[in-house]
């Protein structure tokens, strides 16, 4: 495995402390090799990369940052086509820099392959929080189709649990308007979640986003339009004992699914049923503490 394949994991720090055994930029070897100087204009953008959605407003407050004190992070880029530099990792602050009509800001070539561009990429990205849930899977999502990574790889790599991949990916079996209201940050990645498996989740995402229920209201809301198998009704509870049949009832709503209790003298034991490997995931989550 390569240098630069082993030091993916560690994310944008290994970038900055391996600057010195770069080599300069071709033609310019009077600059030292490392973080240089670059025009703005010799720059391109990777129409590849995983973000899509760049919010205006969080770049013209950067674009005003830049002008009283320059770009101090440098942006990552690669050699690319026609004597332009592909970039790797800053598009947000280059577009900045433009706003702010920065002639020159400060680069780190890289020489990468697809792979690798791809997969820092979605480092950065997820390391400073900027892909929305959608841009997350699909860039998940690309990486197994396109490159064969498997979830277990893809979670490694990025620094999450083989869950959170998993369940991120099931957020593209959506409706396009249900995941374009996550991307436009009208439903939330647990609303989405919620809406998985319903009857018409199109239809309950507009009722969600009309009446402004939280991700709570919203499981109860898609409980009602899941097939009846997700919809079991409780197990009856021994009989003359109120106690248990309540804490049924209660186990039953905050899960959404079939739960039975049995108890003797020296113990018991609690059933959830489950249908779907979604539901599984879910309880395992719910037991574990995860954030759904």
């Amino acid at each position: 495995m390569s240098e630069v394949k082993r030091g993916l994991g560690r994310g944008l720090s290994s970038l900055l402390g391996e600057v010195a055994r770069e080599q300069p930029i071709a033609g310019e070897a009077q600059r030292p090799a490392g973080i240089q100087m670059m025009s703005v204009s010799s720059l391109a953008p990777n129409l590849a990369q995983p973000r899509r959605h760049f919010d205006d407003a969080s770049i013209d407050e950067l674009a005003q940052s830049l002008k009283q004190r320059g770009l101090i992070q440098p942006i990552v880029v690669r050699p690319g086509d026609a004597g332009y530099y592909q970039i790797v990792a800053g598009e947000r602050r280059w577009r900045a820099a433009q706003r702010a009509q920065l002639h020159e800001v400060p680069v780190i070539v890289r020489h990468l392959n697809d792979t690798e561009t791809f997969e820092l990429a979605i480092i950065e990205n997820i390391q400073r929080q900027d892909l929305n849930a959608i841009e997350e899977a699909f860039a998940y999502q690309r990486l197994a189709t396109d490159f064969g990574h498997r979830q277990d790889a893809i979670a490694q790599l990025v620094g999450k649990s083989r869950s959170h991949v998993a369940n991120l990916l099931r957020l593209l079996d959506l409706p396009e308007s249900v995941r374009d209201a996550v991307v436009n940050g009208k439903l939330s990645m647990g609303h989405a979640r919620a809406l998985i498996g319903a009857a018409d989740p199109a239809a309950l995402a507009a009722e969600v986003i009309r009446r402004g229920l939280s991700v709570r209201e919203t499981e109860e809301l898609a409980r009602g339009g899941k097939t009846k198998r997700a919809r079991e009704p409780q197990s009856e509870a021994p009989a003359g004992d109120a106690d248990v049949a309540m804490l049924e009832r209660q186990l039953r709503d905050q899960l959404g699914l079939k739960v039975g209790i049995a108890f003797g003298p020296k113990g018991g034991t609690v059933t959830i049923n489950y249908a779907t490997l979604d539901q599984l995931d879910m309880v395992c989550q719910r037991l574990s503490g995860e954030r759904i």
